[in-house]
């Protein structure tokens, strides 16, 4: 029997079926002939399936509410976080020289996007000098003795400036005195607000036993970091009081409420468990943690709001760069190398 155009088929000829729901229920029917085995593995391959559609339906939907509520993709976020985290504690628990790999590799993707964000604002700024000094003086944080670290710091300092001194000397283009003077000065903050900073955390994790105390104040600094958003985006959601509008409208005083108390109970915890100190040790440890990780925060945000910047960069996603993750963590080694000198000899053992 043949087919004419526009006619009809032959009634042997398989349907089309004509939606969606209707090809899914074919597939689950049962074919003639067909082992029944065969024909309960297909309908729960199909169920599964579906299953999986919509579990991945609900979580896009969940996973989209929340960004919309909290500004960025968290899932992703804490992930990425968790991630960090992972390499972070492993290497200071089992071999703690890897900890200096991870540390340079932070200050000099640290040090890249701070640099090239300035650059984006019209700032001279050597990209080479910078990342040679500040590979020179990380290095010398952990493998030299103190007063030979600090000859490393001025020594970094004074390269960075006098390397943007000679390229003005041999560029000749007129740049005006007070924006060569502004060069020369921002070439000295980032030396000193990422390698130095960095090199002072390693100097701590070179000390007897010094890995505990960078783990122990790299949490106390998180965990503050992590009680601030979550008490800001609960109880201080929409801004009602913030901290320094001017600066970051988002940080209110509720967050900062919600830092103290996370940074102390982490404090009070990892004193007597971690660093073997008397527990009200904790206490001072938690607070000047918590000055420190907010006067970072506060001033990573005053820098971007100078340059226009919502972030240094989007290499984490869900973070934004490697500074945005660091803000808190780099003027807090000042503070944990002290505490080091001033608490560890009340250790007991």
């Amino acid at each position: 029997m043949t087919d004419t155009a526009g006619g009809e088929q032959g009634s042997d000829a398989p349907a089309v079926p004509a939606t969606r729901r209707e090809a899914a229920a074919a597939r689950r029917a049962p074919v003639v002939g067909e082992p029944g085995f065969q024909t309960h593995v297909r309908a729960a391959r199909s169920e599964l399936e579906t299953q999986l559609a919509h579990a991945r339906a609900e979580f896009e939907e969940a996973n989209a509410r929340i960004t919309q509520r909290t500004g960025r993709n968290l899932i992703l976020a804490i992930l990425i976080g968790l991630a960090i985290g992972v390499v972070v504690l492993a290497s200071l628990i089992f071999f703690k020289q890897l900890f200096v790999l991870f540390a340079l590799a932070a200050s000099t993707l640290g040090t890249f996007e701070f640099s090239r964000a300035l650059r984006a604002s019209g700032r001279r700024v050597d990209v080479v000098a910078q990342l040679v000094a500040g590979t020179l003086l990380v290095l010398a944080g952990f493998f030299l003795q103190p007063w030979l670290h600090w000859i490393g710091a001025f020594a970094a300092v004074a390269l960075v400036v006098v390397w943007r001194l000679v390229a003005q000397l041999f560029a000749d283009d007129g740049r005006p005195h007070v924006l060569v003077l502004g060069d020369v000065l921002i070439a000295a903050l980032v030396q000193l607000y990422v390698p130095f900073f960095a090199s002072l955390c390693v100097a701590l994790l070179a000390q007897d036993g010094g890995q505990w105390w960078v783990l122990a104040f790299i949490i106390v600094a998180v965990v503050s970091d992590t009680g601030a958003y979550v008490s800001g985006l609960t109880l201080g959601r929409g801004g009602r009081h913030p901290m320094a509008p001017r600066i970051s409208p988002k940080k209110t005083w509720e967050g900062f409420a919600g830092a103290a108390v996370a940074a102390v109970i982490a404090g009070l915890l990892l004193a007597p468990l971690m660093l073997g100190l008397p527990v009200w040790t904790g206490v001072i440890i938690g607070l000047v943690i918590l000055g420190t990780a907010t006067a970072g925060d506060l001033g990573e945000s005053m820098i971007k709001r100078d340059l226009g910047i919502k972030d240094m960069s989007s290499w984490l996603p869900g973070h934004g760069g490697v500074l945005d993750r660091l803000d808190s963590i780099l003027p807090s080694t000042t503070a944990a190398l002290a505490l080091y000198y001033l608490l560890s000899p009340l250790g007991v053992s």
